[in-house]
């Protein structure tokens, strides 16, 4: 059989997107990894099967030229679509800028629908997969984190309604809702601070330490997630797929426990208490 082939976004070094292309070549696809910078895959450079490509998914030229190259080396076809790339972020929501956050929307919605919609003739020429990385945080009351969640929650909406409209063409889809994975999404609020009117000044300290991945939450390791979430890619699973760690509890609370007690737990050490 022809090599499958498989494209990430999102793919900087140690961040899941890195941790699934490493993944899928170790076992024998053709891998293009993306991120908005390629210098951030330093660790995927050189590496056999696997073509960097500079991918900013808010980028229409830069989707189109990645479709491009893709369409040209595979023959047309495109096996399976990952949607990967996304903006963390923290923050109360009377203290968003709205410019700002609707930029987190831009990425973490809006992007991911663009390269589906560009990337889908090939999908559907090889009957392919489409796979959306979303989280649990779209389904616990997390504070500091709404605009994130609600975004997260948002292509999740979007990936659950695309597996139906795409069931004609043989396309599947599939969204891993992703709970505690050990990153480097956590190194990047390092200068994190609130305006200097915000209700929460007081406990500023506490929010950006959370932000900053202080917050006592065992994380699940990189590798782990990415052979679990592989393998029921290539399985052909579609629908969700719970994986990290918080996954099976949050999918088990959302589902059966009264909010109340979501809520209690979630609010533990956010700092609120002290308010």
């Amino acid at each position: 059989m022809p090599q499958q082939s498989v494209l990430i976004t999102g793919c900087s070094d140690d961040g899941i997107g890195y941790g699934l292309a490493l993944t899928f070549q170790q076992r024998g696809y053709l891998v293009f990894a993306t991120t908005r910078d390629v210098r951030k895959m330093s660790k995927l450079q050189g590496l056999p099967n696997v073509k960097l490509l500079e991918l900013d998914v808010t980028e229409t030229d830069q989707i189109a030229a990645a479709t491009r190259v893709v369409r040209d080396q595979t023959g047309g076809t495109l096996d399976y679509l990952i949607n990967n790339a996304g903006r963390n972020h923290f923050m109360p929501i009377l203290d968003e800028d709205l410019n700002a956050t609707r930029g987190i929307f831009d990425t973490n919605v809006w992007g991911p629908v663009a390269v589906t919609q560009a990337f889908a003739p090939l999908l559907i020429k090889a009957k392919g997969r489409i796979v959306f990385i979303t989280s649990i945080s779209g389904y616990i009351n997390v504070p500091w984190m709404g605009s994130y969640a609600a975004s997260k929650r948002s292509i999740e909406i979007i990936a659950e309604t695309l597996r139906l409209e795409l069931s004609p063409f043989n396309v599947g889809v599939l969204s891993i809702v992703t709970g505690a994975v050990k990153t480097q999404g956590q190194t990047y609020f390092e200068d994190f601070k609130l305006p200097d009117d915000s209700l929460y000044s007081s406990i500023e300290d506490i929010i950006a330490s959370r932000a900053q991945g202080k917050d006592g939450v065992d994380r699940m390791p990189l590798m782990a997630y990415s052979n679990k979430v592989v393998d029921q890619i290539t399985k052909g699973v579609m629908g969700k797929f719970w994986c990290g760690n918080s996954a099976s509890g949050t999918k088990f609370g959302s589902s059966y426990l009264p909010a109340s007690v979501m809520d209690r737990g979630v609010v533990k050490g956010t700092g609120l208490d002290k308010l």
